[in-house]
């Protein structure tokens, strides 16, 4: 029963954190979409309160005038719109996903058991975990540290892009190396999505607070205030594209076991930056072509690096002890490799997996007929053939069984 409410939690969970996720990033790229899309006001009376820009929109079968105030308006209501909690529960679902898939069985998801430096190859359980969270908190940290030091006052905001990008290739260096691969991939989208939840908590509401309550005691906001939450706002426009990637990269296993998965993911944050530009000046009237290509190009290089002919991560990195499943000599091909299926892989991999973590076979792939195995032969062979699976494996597969799979039709 505690397996079946993990479950539904974790299938509840999910639901909402994808929601919550559309909620938010659809409010990020309408307010960037309308802040690039003002013009100045043609009525002189609405530049005379203060109008800054407006911009006249159809939709749904009515008009919308939309005006953005460069100073307060003589009255500012009190129920204005505020953009927070879709940003906070969003992460909020999120984290809670990350433990109860992650966090309660590290052993499994976290670890990395071919990690080259020796101290994360041999964390425990709860070692991992403290590691992970370390690693969102470092971050967010480190982030926020050079936010602050870089530009302060919003005057070298190019250098702090700059920082920040170099950044998100050290955070996707050091994930591959500390984590196992689908955590790797989840934990640098991670560190992105709290920086981007942490500059709302901390400064884009804080300020708009500050700059609301000096409009409505008559007093002149301070105009950082306006300025650091631009300047994170953008930063999270940046980010948006390339965090929906990386959380949805678990799913494609060419990425993540890869020699070069730190490169594949830093190319992929890059493009997801480029493309993320070309809308924004899109909404500003400026058509830039040269963006999206760029960050095309970029996909497919990630595309190239991920390839077999250059994944070069050999079988005998996952050299053990263990002797091989037991194999008819002169059985086929298909049934050699079901045989090693059910000595590695159908514990997990099955209707009623065995494995006390599932109550159903994970990515609802079961291995327990040869037709089953035929099925997947392409998904099996990448993520066997590559050391991937089993997870840290702890069903110790031998480098012959491997073997037996990579060449499996050839």
């Amino acid at each position: 029963m505690s397996s079946y409410l993990l479950d539904v939690s974790n299938f509840l969970l999910r639901w909402l954190h994808v929601i919550a996720a559309i909620a938010w990033i659809g409010e990020s790229i309408y307010f960037v979409m309308l802040d690039n899309s003002l013009k100045t006001p043609k009525d002189e009376e609405d530049r005379g309160k203060g109008v800054f820009g407006e911009m006249w929109a159809v939709h749904g079968g009515g008009f919308y005038h939309n005006q953005k105030y460069a100073t307060a308006p003589a009255k500012l209501p009190d129920d204005l719109h505020w953009s927070f909690w879709k940003a906070y529960t969003t992460w909020l679902s999120g984290f809670a996903l990350f433990v109860i898939l992650y966090m309660a069985n590290p052993s499994f998801y976290l670890v990395n058991p071919q990690s080259p430096w020796e101290w994360a190859a041999n964390l425990s359980g709860w070692q991992a975990n403290v590691v992970a969270l370390l690693f969102l908190l470092g971050g967010w940290v480190v982030y926020n540290e050079m936010c602050k030091r870089v530009s302060p006052n919003m005057e070298r905001d190019g250098l702090l892009s700059l920082g920040v990008a170099v950044m998100m290739v050290v955070v996707a260096y050091l994930s591959v190396h500390i984590f196992a691969g689908r955590a790797a991939f989840l934990l640098t989208g991670a560190v992105m999505a709290t920086a981007m939840s942490a500059n709302v908590f901390f400064w884009i509401i804080p300020g708009q607070r500050r700059m609301v309550k000096a409009m409505k005691a008559g007093e002149t906001p301070n105009p950082l205030d306006g300025k650091r939450g631009k300047q994170r706002s953008v930063h999270n426009t940046y980010f948006t594209l390339p965090v929906v990637l990386l959380m949805i990269s678990n799913h494609y296993s060419f990425a993540y076991t890869s020699d070069w998965a730190w490169v594949i993911m830093a190319l992929l944050i890059f493009a997801g930056a480029l493309i993320r530009q070309y809308f924004v000046l899109m909404h500003s009237g400026q058509h830039k072509p040269s963006y999206p290509a760029a960050g095309v190009a970029l996909i497919l290089v990630a595309f190239a690096v991920g390839a077999p002919s250059l994944t070069t991560s050999p079988a005998a990195d996952n050299a053990n002890s263990g002797s091989s499943a037991p194999v008819a000599a002169d059985a086929s091909p298909l049934a050699q490799v079901h045989a090693v299926m059910q000595e590695r892989c159908v514990s997990c991999h099955a209707a009623q997996p065995a494995h006390a973590g599932f109550t159903a076979p994970p990515a609802g792939v079961a291995l327990e007929t040869e037709a089953q195995v035929e099925q997947q032969k392409a998904a099996i062979q990448q993520v066997v053939a590559s050391g991937y699976m089993p997870l840290g494996n702890l069903t110790q597969m031998t480098d012959e069984e491997r073997a037996l799979v990579a060449n499996w039709g050839e």
